[in-house]
């Protein structure tokens, strides 16, 4: 799917006004980001709009494939029945000839289902499926097959996601739009210069002019995703003892565990720590990402800007499904360990004692550091000089011994 090739399916037609919908999370807005660069090699005087959660404004609102950023206030005002109607009444007063939803929630099904568009393609909800011309499923997410009506019986079988998320992404453009190019261009996030400036400044602040830094990401949308505190406090200590500085990140819901861990660490009170959790914008996230050496991450929203400002990543996967959500960058590393459950998309582990997140415990530290090191050793006097390797998405999977 990398780079250039011919697009199958639907016929292409000559679109001038098209609108992409993705309203979930950091990492789900990222890894759409690739659809925008091919709808501007196939339509490059089409007038092309996204649809975006009003707090992920950041990652897209630069982006030079497209001409328009909406923005719905998903729990705020627009959370409301009623001014739900009403945005939907503004996007049709928009006369979009075509409209792609590229994810599978209700809010977005409706939006597109309703929009008034001339044709609307992608994934949606069971009802309202109905108003599309073309419903695709999404290979990349999990399946749970044989819940029966309304979902109501439990599912005989888990099927994890077999195909990556971009990759399901372009098929929906090449079988549902009839797109005649792929142009994979990686994750692509542009920073606006206020961001810039700003990180620039806490950069300076914060480390000595010739100080190599090592990011992480210690949070996760699910527990499942979350490698362990003392590992990473493991991780840390190496790090700092050798020199390197460690830049904490993520969301205001993940200080306390950046707290817990730097309680950990025997080196928690060094002044080679930085802690930048819950303190910067996204767009700040991702200019502060560009100039580390390596991001230590989970499988995050985090970890898919550090993969667009294109600074080597290791990643621990355990309830991910590594075919759908791994870094989509050829120089990153991901491990996971072989546990007969993984991927199992849990939020919380069901299993108690030692089996408890043994996806996770498994992948140590020492593993973990061999990788961090040979990136280091690769990479590391690069920072904030690498750019993409056009076609080269294909993370690195090692996988822990037992």
């Amino acid at each position: 799917m990398a780079g250039f090739g011919e697009g199958d399916g639907a016929v292409m037609r000559n679109y001038k006004n098209i609108l992409v919908i993705n309203l979930m999370h950091i990492g789900d807005l990222m890894l759409a980001t690739p659809v925008l660069r091919t709808l501007r090699a196939n339509y490059p005087q089409a007038k092309i709009s996204i649809l975006v959660d009003k707090k992920l404004a950041d990652l897209v609102r630069c982006n030079k494939h497209i001409d328009e950023c909406l923005l719905i206030d998903k729990k705020g005002k627009d959370d409301k029945l009623t001014n739900f109607i009403k945005y939907i009444g503004e996007i049709r007063k928009k006369h979009f000839e075509l409209v792609i939803n590229l994810h599978r929630n209700e809010r977005a099904s409706a939006i597109a289902a309703f929009s008034g568009a001339d044709t609307i393609v992608g994934y949606a909800k069971p009802g309202f499926g109905l108003f599309f011309d073309k419903v695709m499923q999404n290979p990349s997410v999990a399946h749970h097959i044989g819940r029966g009506p309304w979902g109501l019986l439990p599912p005989h079988r888990y099927v994890p996601g077999w195909k990556h998320q971009v990759h399901a992404h372009l098929e929906v453009l090449k079988q549902a739009v009839g797109v005649k190019k792929i142009d994979d261009g990686g994750l692509e996030m542009w920073l606006p210069q206020e961001a810039v400036e700003k990180a620039e400044k806490l950069w300076q602040e914060n480390f000595a002019p010739a100080q190599q830094v090592v990011a992480f990401n210690i949070g996760a949308s699910w527990e499942t995703k979350r490698w362990l505190d003392s590992y990473f406090a493991q991780c840390a200590d190496e790090l700092i003892e050798k020199g390197y500085a460690v830049a904490f990140f993520g969301g205001p819901m993940d200080i306390e565990m950046v707290n817990k861990c730097r309680s950990l660490m025997k080196q928690g009170n060094s002044p080679l720590i930085k802690v930048f959790t819950g303190k910067v914008s996204l767009a700040e996230l991702g200019a502060l990402l560009r100039k580390c050496a390596l991001f230590l991450t989970t499988d995050s929203g985090p970890m898919h800007v550090g993969v667009s400002q294109h600074v080597p990543v290791v990643t621990m996967f355990g309830a991910s499904p590594v075919p759908g959500f791994y870094p989509y960058d050829g120089r990153d590393v991901l491990i996971k360990a072989p546990v007969s459950c993984h991927p199992c998309g849990i939020h919380q582990c069901p299993h108690a004692g030692e089996a408890n997140l043994a996806c996770m415990k498994k992948i140590t530290p020492e593993l973990v550091m061999k990788y961090v090191w040979e990136l280091l050793d690769k990479y590391g006097k690069m920072a904030g000089k690498m750019s993409v390797e056009y076609g080269n998405y294909a993370c690195r999977v090692v996988e822990a011994s037992l």
